[in-house]
């Protein structure tokens, strides 16, 4: 597991909270559910409201797929269909908070590409510059590929990228691949905080 750091985590100008993939097919249950997907959902919402009360941006993501996309097994991908576009599968789960009129980016919608991060294809990059962003708090499912390529090309991008370890969970199709993730984050420059470490921002 990465050190976990705390850092100088309180908000400020120039903050963004991006939200990953927060969707019921991803919840236990789901098409391709993640174990112990729900139990973030009450340190996610904390981040928004906190993210809300300071009037800081905030982005969910969201995989929108075709009925037909390339990353499901009859399509010969490896997953289960899952998240297809305006399914019940695909809303946002049930809980999570958002403000009334919130910023969603949807990616993975053509056919035949597959986007694990939230910055492929789908604008991101260019919106959060807009908006004067330099530092990313990201928090989602899951952590072993869409929150894991999301922090990568953020800092690939050039942002700073801060993810809340309690605020994600894995996939897990090997044993170790969430904290081999982690670990990958933090040595792409990402900070890792938990809130029992005091690392959940302040309002």
């Amino acid at each position: 597991m990465p050190e976990t750091k705390t850092g100088d985590a309180n908000l400020r100008a120039g903050d963004a909270l991006l939200v990953v993939d927060m969707q019921n097919d991803f919840m236990p249950g789901g098409a391709l559910g993640v174990h112990g997907g729900d139990q973030i959902v009450p340190e996610v919402n904390r981040l928004v409201e906190k993210f809300i009360a300071r009037r800081l941006p905030i982005v969910f993501s969201r995989d929108w797929h075709p009925p037909n996309h390339c990353s499901f097994g009859e399509q010969g991908g490896i997953w289960p269909v899952h998240c297809v576009q305006h399914t019940k599968g695909a809303a946002f789960t049930t809980g999570l908070a958002m403000p009334a009129d919130p910023s969603v980016i949807s990616k993975a919608t053509k056919v035949d590409h597959e986007a694990y991060s939230a910055f492929d294809g789908t604008g991101l990059s260019e919106l959060l510059t807009r908006l004067e962003v330099t530092r990313i708090f990201i928090v989602g499912l899951a952590t072993d590929y869409c929150v894991l390529e999301t922090v990568r090309d953020a800092r690939r991008e050039g942002f700073e990228v801060v993810v809340l370890e309690d605020g994600v969970r894995a996939v897990n199709v090997h044993p170790e691949d969430g904290p081999r993730a982690l670990q990958e984050m933090a040595r792409l420059g990402a900070e890792i905080v938990t809130a029992d470490a005091g690392g959940l921002p302040s309002a």
